[in-house]
């Protein structure tokens, strides 16, 4: 896998054409090839390895950014360069943003989309760079919502500048549609006798009595066992709040998010996603890369496109991706995991639902006093 991610890192995968959406307000990047460095190299498609004693590599989502991430990346080879070209196609400073901030501009899906996306694959050039092993050795990636475009990134499946393109599309598209109704997302932590979907129906009857038509209400991620976040329309996220006891709820807590992500809600962002989808190259993993949608791996170029689309308006199964990720036979060795990108929510994931897997769990570190 090092041969494969450095060959598309130097080069940092110049655009050869230029992409066109109907989405209004996007601007395609610019064409032609953005500067290489002079030894930069074709991958080659490497063989397959046996899993165990392996690596595995965890992409954060939104919800992980923060004012200074990046910080400690700048001195390895590539970020900077990384970061100029998202400039390129963002049209705005997205280092100075991720670094300076402000909090508030950060935070917004458009700028936190891309920010998590570039910040995530400058920590793999970090994980090359002190540990090669771990990259050479990976043999499975999953990304977290916006995650998953950073990890078929780094499986060879899409290039660095195109998917970046496409995380922006994506973004513009998610909050143009959360601006639509009130609505947003609560994270419920319960007890082992609550029952979610209940719970949402309960929501939903209620927003209906207060006039709201098609009323959405439902589990957008599944985190962990008795871990969920719940989105929708706002009405209904109130009523789970005011109502927590009652519902076997043992916290909750509103999400600092623009909208109902990964529910019906979202549904106005899928034509936007799968427009630009359909142009840019998309190819099979080189590595197994799984689906927030139902937590299988990838098969095929079709594959990824459809499933990147419906993820949209489909839970994430975060769990139930770990699971597949982290099944094997008793006696048999766990893989190194590391997570590549800003935060450890990942980490905090994956030790509530395998405690064995934790064990061998590294957070690659994105902003360091050290490394100023």
């Amino acid at each position: 896998m090092a041969a494969v991610w450095r060959g598309k890192v130097r080069a940092l995968l110049p655009l050869t054409r230029r992409l066109t959406t109907d989405q209004g307000g996007t601007h395609p990047p610019p064409a032609g090839p953005i500067a290489s460095p002079p030894d930069s190299q074709q991958p080659q498609r490497r063989a397959r390895k046996d899993p165990s004693g392996c690596s595995v590599f965890l992409f954060p989502g939104q919800g992980s950014q923060y004012v200074g991430m990046g910080r400690g990346l700048l001195k390895y080879p590539n970020v900077k360069e990384m970061f100029s070209v998202a400039e390129k196609i963002l049209g705005y400073d997205l280092l100075a943003l991720c670094l300076q901030g402000p909090e508030e501009e950060l935070q917004k899906t458009v700028h936190c989309q891309p920010a998590v996306f570039v910040t995530s694959l400058a920590a793999v050039e970090r994980l090359h760079q002190e540990n090669p092993r771990a990259v050479e050795m990976c043999v499975a990636a999953a990304g977290f919502s916006v995650g998953e475009f950073a990890a078929l990134v780094f499986s060879g499946a899409m290039d660095f500048a195109e998917a970046l393109y496409a995380v922006k599309v994506r973004a513009e598209a998610m909050q143009k549609a959360s601006e639509l109704v009130p609505s947003g997302m609560l994270s419920v932590i319960g007890k082992p006798q609550a029952q979610y979907k209940y719970a949402c129906l309960q929501a939903k009857e209620h927003c209906g009595s207060l006039g709201v038509e098609e009323p959405v209400c439902a589990v957008a991620n599944y985190l962990f066992p008795d871990g969920r976040v719940i989105a929708g329309h706002q009405q209904a996220l109130d009523f789970l709040q005011q109502n927590s006891r009652r519902l076997q709820f043992i916290r909750t807590k509103p999400l600092p998010v623009s909208g109902a992500f990964h529910t019906e809600l979202m549904a106005l962002a899928t034509e936007p996603l799968r427009e630009v989808l359909r142009q840019v190259e998309v190819r099979r993993p080189e590595i197994n890369v799984y689906s927030n949608v139902d937590g299988k791996r990838y098969m095929n170029e079709s594959h990824v496109r459809r499933q990147l689309v419906k993820q949209l308006v489909s839970p994430v199964k975060w769990e139930q991706t770990l699971h597949e990720i982290y099944e094997r036979t008793q006696g048999q060795n766990f893989p190194d995991t590391y997570e590549v990108g800003p935060g450890k929510q990942l980490g905090a994931t994956l030790q509530k639902c395998n405690r064995k897997a934790f064990k061998t769990y590294t957070n690659v570190v994105v902003s360091s006093a050290y490394d100023d």
